[in-house]
C-alpha cells in the first residue's frame, strides 16, 4: 500500500481511540480473555446446567414397588441427586407442594412397559437445574433399562455407545469462548469500516481528504489496513491472555492467520457495500444480513470457522482444517480484489 494509505489508516486508528463504544467493547473482550478460568465456572453454569459440582436436588419418589425400587437404584448413583421415598404419589405431590422437595418422579408397569412421570417446579430459579438433573436419571434408568432387558430379545441389539467423559469446560471453553474471542474483533472491524466510510460521506469530510495528495483508492485501502488490522493484533493479544491465564492454546500463529484472512474478507465486503450503498443504515443493514447469512449458513457445514478454530486450538486439526484455513486466505484475497474492481468504477464524486 502506498504512503498515503498507511497515512489514512494511522489516522483512523487514532480516531478511534477517542470512540467510547469501541474501547468499552475492547475492554470487555480484555476482561473476558484474562480471567477466563474465573469467568468459565460460571458462564458453564448457563452452557450446561448439569455441570453445577455440589449442588443436590431432593426429588420425591414413588410408584410400583419394583420399578421404584430400580428407579432408586440409579438416582443414588448420581451425585447431584438425592432420592426421598414415598409410600403413595400423593404423599410425594403433597410434599412437592410443600416445598420439601424439588421434584417427584412416580414410576409405574403397564402392558409390559415402565412409566415414569416427572414433576418439577413451573418457573422459579431452581428449574433448569432441576430438569436437568432430572433429565439425567431417566437417561440413566433408561440406559439401564436397555441393558438389563437385552438378554430376554430373540436378536442380539449392538452395545450401546459408551457415556461422554469430557469435561464441560473444556467443550465450553474450546467451542465457545475461544471461537467468540477470535471471530467478535472480526465482526467488529466489518462494522467499523462501514461506519467509517459512510460517515466520511456524510460529514463531508470525504471530499476534504480527496483534496489531499491521496486518491479513493489510498483512502479504502487505509481504512481497510485499520479496520482489518485490528482484528488479527486482538486475537493475538487474547490468545496471549488465555495461555498466561492457563487455557492452553495450540497453533496460536495459524490460529492468527486464520483471523486475519476472516477480516481482510469480512472488511472488503463491508467496504465494498459501503460504497455502493447510499447511506449508513442501509450499509449496515446489508453488512450484518451477509455476515448473518454467511456464518450463520456455514454452521451447517462440517468445516466451519468455528469448528475450524476449534479443533486447532486443541491440537486436533487434519488436512481439512488447513484447506479449511488456505481457502479463506484465497477467498480474503478474493474479496480484496473485488473491493479494488469496484473502487477503479465508482467515481468518487457521486459519494460526496
Amino acid at each position: 500500500m502506498a504512503d498515503g494509505s498507511l497515512t489514512i489508516a494511522r489516522r483512523e486508528l487514532q480516531v478511534l481511540k477517542a470512540e467510547k463504544t469501541i474501547v468499552l467493547a475492547l475492554l470487555i473482550q480484555v476482561f473476558i480473555a484474562a480471567f477466563s478460568s474465573f469467568l468459565v465456572v460460571g458462564l458453564v453454569s448457563l452452557y450446561d446446567p448439569g455441570s453445577v459440582q455440589g449442588y443436590q436436588v431432593d426429588v420425591a419418589l414413588s410408584g410400583s414397588e419394583e420399578e421404584a425400587r430400580e428407579l432408586l437404584g440409579v438416582m443414588n448413583d448420581q451425585p447431584g441427586v438425592r432420592p426421598v421415598p414415598y409410600e403413595t404419589r400423593e404423599a410425594a405431590l403433597a410434599a412437592f407442594q410443600d416445598g420439601d422437595v424439588e421434584a417427584v418422579l412416580v414410576a409405574q408397569r403397564r402392558d409390559g412397559r415402565t412409566f415414569v412421570r416427572a414433576t418439577v417446579p413451573d418457573s422459579n430459579i431452581e428449574t433448569t437445574v432441576t430438569v436437568v438433573q432430572v433429565r439425567e436419571v431417566l437417561q440413566a434408568f433408561e440406559r439401564t433399562e436397555r441393558t438389563e432387558r437385552a438378554s430376554s430379545l430373540e436378536r442380539v441389539p449392538l452395545d450401546l455407545p459408551r457415556q461422554g467423559t469430557s469435561s464441560p469446560y473444556f467443550g465450553f471453553t474450546y467451542t465457545v469462548l475461544v471461537p467468540l474471542l477470535l471471530f467478535l474483533p472480526v465482526f467488529i472491524s466489518g462494522s467499523l469500516a462501514v461506519d467509517s466510510l459512510t460517515e466520511e460521506r456524510d460529514r463531508g469530510t470525504l471530499e476534504l481528504l480527496r483534496v489531499a495528495p491521496v486518491s479513493f483508492g489510498d483512502i479504502v485501502d487505509g481504512k481497510l489496513l485499520a479496520a482489518a488490522g485490528l482484528a488479527p493484533t486482538q486475537a493475538a493479544l487474547w490468545v496471549g491472555l488465555l495461555r498466561l491465564n492457563g487455557t492452553s492454546v495450540s497453533h496460536p500463529a495459524l490460529l492468527v492467520a486464520f483471523v486475519a484472512s476472516l477480516a481482510l474478507l469480512v472488511v472488503s465486503v463491508a467496504l465494498a457495500l459501503a460504497i455502493v450503498s447510499p447511506d449508513r443504515r442501509t450499509a449496515q443493514l446489508l453488512y450484518s444480513v451477509a455476515v448473518l447469512l454467511v456464518f450463520g449458513g456455514s454452521t451447517v457445514l462440517p468445516v466451519n470457522p468455528a469448528n475450524v478454530a476449534a479443533r486447532l486450538a486443541i491440537d486436533s486439526a487434519d488436512p481439512t482444517s488447513a484447506a479449511a484455513v488456505g481457502a479463506v486466505a484465497v477467498a480474503g484475497a478474493g474479496a480484496y480484489l473485488g473491493l479494488r474492481w469496484v473502487t477503479r468504477r465508482v467515481d468518487p464524486a457521486t459519494l460526496s
